[in-house]
C-alpha cells in the first residue's frame, strides 16, 4: 500500500552565502583572524558536507542481526546501541548493585550567568545522602550542564514517531546530524544512564506552569524508548513509507524502559507545582516505570511569594521540605530493593490493552 507523504513545508536549503554567515558566526574572536584561511578552507569542507547531505560519514554493514544485513548504519548510531544492550543486560544481574538514576533538571548553576547554583541542585544532595544511606548507588545527572559546558547539547525531537512509530529508532538515529553542525549531542550518555538505573528521581523547579527548559528536551528525546524501533533497516534509515506500512502491519510499542521505580519532586515560588508534578508521573506511568508510592511524588512551594534573592534563604528555613525531599529518596530507595527481590509489582501489567498506542 502506497501513503501520501504530505511535503512542502521545510524551507529549502541555505544558498552559499548564508552558509557562510552561519559558518563564521562562532569565530567572531578576532584571535581566529589569524586563521582566515584555514577556515575558509574547513567552510570550504562543511559547504560540501552539507550539499551532500553527509549526516553519517562512517557507516557500517547492518550484519546478521538486523533484517537488512547490506543497509549501511551509522557507526556513531550502532556503537551507542550496543552500549544500550549491554547495559541492559548488566541492569538485570541479580548481582549488579542497585542505582539510582538522579536528575537534576533545573538550567541554573554558578558556572553560568546566574553564578549561583540552584536551590534544585541543594534538594538533589539531600536525596542522594538518602540514597547511598541505603546502599543505592547514585549517578547524578545535571541537565543544567547544556547551560554550562561548552558545545553541549540537547537538540529537540524531530517528532519522527508522529510520521510512524518505526520511524523513530531507539536509541534516535536523528542525531548527530554532521551534514547540518547538529553534533555534540548529549542523548547517547542519557540513555545509557536510564537504562542502567534500577530508579530514577526526577527533580525539577516549576517554569512557567511548565517543567524546565532542559527538561523538556529530554523527555521529548525519551519518545524513543516508548515504543522505538531497534532495527532501522526496516525503515531503510528514514523511509516514512516504509515505516508507516511496518507500523499498520501491526507494532508492538516496546517500552524500553519499563520496569524502573521513579519518584518526582518538583517545587515552586507562586504556581503550577501541581499540574507539572502530575504531568510528570503521567509520563514516567506511560513509559512502564513504577511510582514508588505517595510519599515519593512530593510537590511543595519554597519561600511562596517571596523575592527570588532570598529563595536560598527560604529553603535553609524550611526543614520540613528538606526531610519530605529525603523521604522520597527513602520510599525510592525501598521500592528499589523489592523490585529487584519480586515483592514490587506494577498491578495490570499482565493484561492486554485493546489500545497499544
Amino acid at each position: 500500500m502506497k501513503f501520501k507523504v504530505r511535503t512542502g513545508q521545510a524551507s529549502p536549503p541555505h544558498a552559499r552565502d548564508e552558509f557562510h554567515k552561519r559558518f563564521l558566526a562562532r569565530f567572531q574572536d578576532p584571535a581566529f583572524d589569524l586563521e582566515a584561511d584555514s577556515l575558509s578552507r574547513l567552510e570550504a569542507i562543511a559547504w560540501q558536507a552539507y550539499t551532500d547531505g553527509r549526516k553519517a560519514p562512517f557507516t557500517r554493514k547492518a550484519g546478521p542481526e538486523f533484517a537488512d544485513p547490506n543497509y549501511d548504519l551509522s557507526t556513531e548510531w550502532y556503537e551507542a546501541r550496543s552500549r544500550l544492550i549491554e547495559t541492559q543486560k548488566r541492569w538485570g544481574e541479580p548481582s549488579t548493585n542497585s542505582r539510582v538514576l538522579v536528575v537534576v533538571c533545573s538550567p541554573r548553576n554558578d558556572g553560568t550567568c546566574p553564578g549561583e547554583m540552584s536551590k534544585t541542585y541543594r534538594l538533589s544532595q539531600i536525596a542522594r545522602s538518602t540514597l547511598e544511606a541505603a546502599n543505592i548507588e547514585v549517578d547524578l545527572l545535571d541537565l543544567s550542564r547544556i547551560t554550562s559546558d561548552y558545545d553541549r547539547h540537547i537538540h529537540p525531537c524531530k517528532g519522527c514517531a508522529s510520521t510512524a512509530m518505526p520511524l523513530c529508532h531507539w536509541p534516535c538515529s536523528c542525531y548527530p546530524n554532521h551534514a547540518n553542525g547538529q553534533t555534540n549531542d548529549w542523548m547517547n550518555e542519557i540513555y545509557e544512564r536510564w537504562v542502567s538505573a534500577h530508579g530514577v528521581l526526577l527533580l525539577t523547579p516549576t517554569h512557567w506552569y511548565q517543567v524546565t527548559s532542559p527538561l523538556k528536551l529530554m523527555m521529548d528525546r525519551m519518545v524513543c524508548a516508548d515504543g522505538g524501533n531497534s532495527d532501522p533497516t526496516t525503515t531503510s534509515g528514514k523511509d516514512p513509507q516504509k515505516a508507516k506500512a511496518l507500523e499498520l502491519a501491526g507494532w508492538n510499542y516496546p517500552k524500553h524502559l519499563a520496569g524502573r521505580a521513579y519518584g518526582i519532586v518538583v517545587h515552586g515560588d507562586v504556581a503550577g507545582i501541581e499540574g507539572t508534578r502530575r504531568s510528570l508521573c503521567d509520563w514516567l506511568d506511560w513509559m512502564g516505570l513504577i511510582d514508588a508510592g505517595s510519599l515519593a511524588r512530593l510537590d511543595r512551594y519554597i519561600g511562596y511569594y517571596e523575592p527570588y534573592a532570598t529563595s536560598h534563604e527560604a529553603l535553609d528555613n524550611d526543614e520540613a521540605v528538606q526531610e519530605e525531599v529525603s523521604n522520597v529518596a527513602a520510599a525510592l530507595a525501598k521500592a528499589v530493593a523489592e523490585l529487584r527481590a519480586g515483592r514490587l509489582s506494577a498491578p495490570g501489567t499482565h493484561l492486554q490493552r485493546p489500545r497499544l498506542k
